[in-house]
C-alpha cells in the first residue's frame, strides 16, 4: 500500500529557497545572452553539488519573439496599404503570408521565419538523478532566463479589467495574440471583399501590433524572480530531497530552458529528447511562476488553440494537494504559453504548476518589480512539497 504524501514530505527551509531567488534574480539574464549562460553554469552547479548528473546543452536559436511577430505585423500594414492602392492582389497575398506566419510562431510550431533572423545560443540546463536503468522518467521543466518588459504588462491593465467585470467573468487570460493575428487576417480580407473597413482595420491592428512589439524590444529584462528563479528553485530543492532520500524506481530529469522567446528552448529540448522518451513512461511536471499567493495547476493552454490538460494528470496533482493541505486556485486556463504546452502537444502525460493574485494573473508578471521582496515564499515552499509529493508517488506507482 502506498504511503501518502503527506506523511513523507517535509516542508522546505523558505530560507534558502529565498537565498536561491536572490542569487538567480541578481543575474542580468535575457533569452540567448551571456547572462543567460551564467545562470546556465551556476544551476549546473548546484545540481552537481546535491549529486545530479547535470549539462548545458547549447543550442542554435533566435532568442526573441518581438521581431519574428514584429516583422509580420509590420508586414501586415504594409499589405493593407498595398491593397487600398493598385496592388491589391499583392497586398492580399502578402497578408496571408504575414498572418500565416503569426501563426507558425505559436508553439509548438514550425518557426520558419525567424530561421531567417539572426542566430545565437541559447542554454538549456538538462540534470539526471536517480536509477539510469528505470523503465520511468519525470521531467520536471523551468526555465532559467529573464523577460523583457513592455506597457502590454503594465499591472494597470488586470486593474482596469477588473473594474469592468471581466476577471470575474473568465477564467481564461486574454487572447494577446488574437489581434496580432487579426490584423493581417482583415487586411486578408478587406482585399478579397472589397471593404475598405477591414482593411484599415488590420491596417490598424498591425501598426499597433508592431509598435508593441517594438516597445517590448526597446526594454530591458526584468530581475525575473517569480518569472522564473522561483522554478529553478524548486529543481534545486527537489535535487536536494532526492539526495537525501532517492527514488526507487523513477529516473528525474531536472531540466531548466531558455523559455520567454516563446518556448524555444523546450522545442530545442523535445527536438534532442523527445525521440528517447516514451509518452507511455514519461510524466512532465513543468513549474513557471510559482512564487504569487495562490499556487495552481494549469487545466489547460495555448496561443491559439487551447490544449487541455489530461484528466489523469490533474486527478494526480489535485489529489496530493489535497492530501497535503494545499488550495489550488481552480479552473484556469491560460492564453499564453508555458514550457509545458511542448509536452502536452506531444501526448504526453503532464502538467503545469503554476500561480495566481487574486486578479488571476501571476504576480509583477513580466514588470521590473518582480523582484525578490515581492516573491510569496510560502506559495513556493508549498511548490515544492507539491512537486516532491508527485514525484515520490509517481516512485510508487505509475499512473
Amino acid at each position: 500500500m502506498a504511503v501518502t504524501a503527506a506523511a513523507t514530505i517535509t516542508k522546505p527551509d523558505t530560507q534558502r529557497l529565498r537565498e536561491l531567488v536572490e542569487t538567480l534574480a541578481s543575474i542580468h539574464r535575457p533569452s540567448a545572452s551571456v547572462g543567460e549562460r551564467r545562470a546556465a553554469e551556476w544551476l549546473v552547479e548546484r545540481l552537481r553539488e546535491l549529486g545530479a548528473e547535470a549539462e548545458i546543452e547549447a543550442e542554435d536559436a533566435h532568442g526573441t519573439y518581438w521581431w519574428p511577430l514584429g516583422i509580420a505585423s509590420s508586414a501586415g500594414a504594409v499589405a493593407g496599404l498595398a491593397t487600398l492602392g493598385e496592388l491589391r492582389r499583392v497586398g492580399a497575398a502578402l497578408a496571408v503570408s504575414a498572418a500565416a506566419a503569426i501563426a507558425d510562431e505559436v508553439p509548438p510550431h514550425g518557426r520558419r521565419l525567424r530561421r531567417f533572423l539572426r542566430r545565437r545560443q541559447m542554454f538549456n540546463v538538462v540534470g539526471e538523478v536517480g536509477p539510469a536503468e528505470a523503465e520511468r522518467t519525470v521531467v520536471l521543466v523551468a526555465h532559467h532566463d529573464a523577460a523583457h518588459s513592455g506597457l502590454l504588462s503594465h499591472p494597470a491593465i488586470p486593474e482596469l479589467a477588473d473594474r469592468v467585470g471581466f476577471i470575474e467573468r473568465t477564467d481564461t487570460s486574454p487572447p494577446l495574440l488574437a489581434p496580432v493575428i487579426a490584423g493581417p487576417a482583415a487586411v486578408a480580407a478587406g482585399a478579397l471583399t472589397g471593404r475598405r473597413w477591414l482593411t484599415w482595420l488590420g491596417i490598424v491592428l498591425s501598426a499597433g501590433s508592431a509598435a508593441a512589439f517594438a516597445d517590448i524590444g526597446s526594454r530591458d529584462a526584468v530581475p525575473g524572480a517569480n518569472d522564473n528563479a522561483t522554478g529553478v528553485a524548486v529543481l534545486i530543492a527537489i535535487a536536494r530531497a532526492l539526495a537525501e532520500r532517492p527514488a526507487e524506481n523513477l529516473r528525474v530529469k531536472l531540466v531548466s530552458t531558455s523559455e520567454e522567446a516563446l518556448c524555444e528552448g523546450m522545442q530545442a529540448f523535445a527536438e534532442r529528447h523527445f525521440g528517447h522518451l516514451s509518452p507511455r513512461s514519461t510524466f512532465f511536471l513543468c513549474l513557471d511562476t510559482l512564487g504569487s499567493p495562490q499556487l495552481l495547476a494549469l487545466r489547460g493552454e495555448g496561443m491559439l488553440r487551447m490544449r487541455e490538460y489530461p484528466g489523469k494528470a490533474l486527478e494526480l496533482v489535485d489529489g496530493l494537494a489535497e492530501e497535503l493541505g494545499i488550495d489550488l486556485f481552480p479552473n484556469l486556463r491560460l492564453r499564453n504559453a508555458t514550457d509545458g504546452v511542448v509536452p502536452l502537444a506531444a501526448g504526453y502525460q503532464c502538467a503545469s504548476l503554476c500561480s495566481c493574485t487574486r486578479l488571476k494573473q501571476p504576480a509583477n508578471y513580466h514588470w521590473p518589480t518582480d523582484v525578490p521582496e515581492n516573491v510569496d515564499y510560502g506559495t513556493l515552499a508549498d511548490a515544492v512539497r507539491l512537486t516532491e509529493a508527485v514525484v515520490r508517488r509517481l516512485d510508487e506507482t505509475w499512473l
